[in-house]
């Protein structure tokens, strides 16, 4: 398994990874999944970065890492995997490579945006660092918990 950043070919990868599991844990898509989904390039542009974990040309998960403000505030979002392969441990592997573009293109801050009931993403997370906050508004109907992460330098 190899992390690569984003190439055109794996982009309906991208958006399918995201939207089964968005429909599977969730039932319906939320305007703001069709907004990232539709403005891909635009997040690129912005500075933000797909991820691609790839073994033999099958791309088994994706991670997305996007600054939110220029405060240094960046947001990891739409991990996505394979549902048809094995994932070999390609979330942590493409969200490691998410926050660490973030690190290096500038974040002092790192917020997830997530639901209490996915406990492997949340295992993720909190392996990686990430702490607990409360929100007034977790932006998206399935949000019920948000984390952040401080960069140290």
């Amino acid at each position: 398994m190899k992390v690569i950043e984003y190439q055109e070919k794996y982009k309906a990868d991208f958006i399918q990874f995201n939207t089964d599991w968005i429909v599977d844990n969730f039932g319906f898509l939320e305007p703001e999944d069709r907004e990232t989904f539709e403005h891909i390039e635009d997040s690129l542009v912005q500075g933000g970065m797909i991820f691609f974990a790839v073994e033999d040309e099958v791309v088994l998960a994706t991670c997305m890492a996007k600054p939110l403000n220029d405060d240094g505030v960046w947001e990891l979002c739409k991990m996505g995997s394979n549902k048809q392969v094995s994932h070999k441990g390609a979330g942590s592997a493409v969200f490691e490579a998410s926050m660490n573009w973030a690190i290096d293109h500038g974040a002092k801050k790192l917020f997830i945006l997530s639901n209490s009931k996915l406990k492997a993403a949340l295992h993720i997370y909190e392996k990686y660092g990430f702490q607990e906050i409360k929100l007034n508004d977790y932006e998206y109907v399935r949000g019920d918990i948000a984390f952040e992460y401080e960069v140290l330098r």
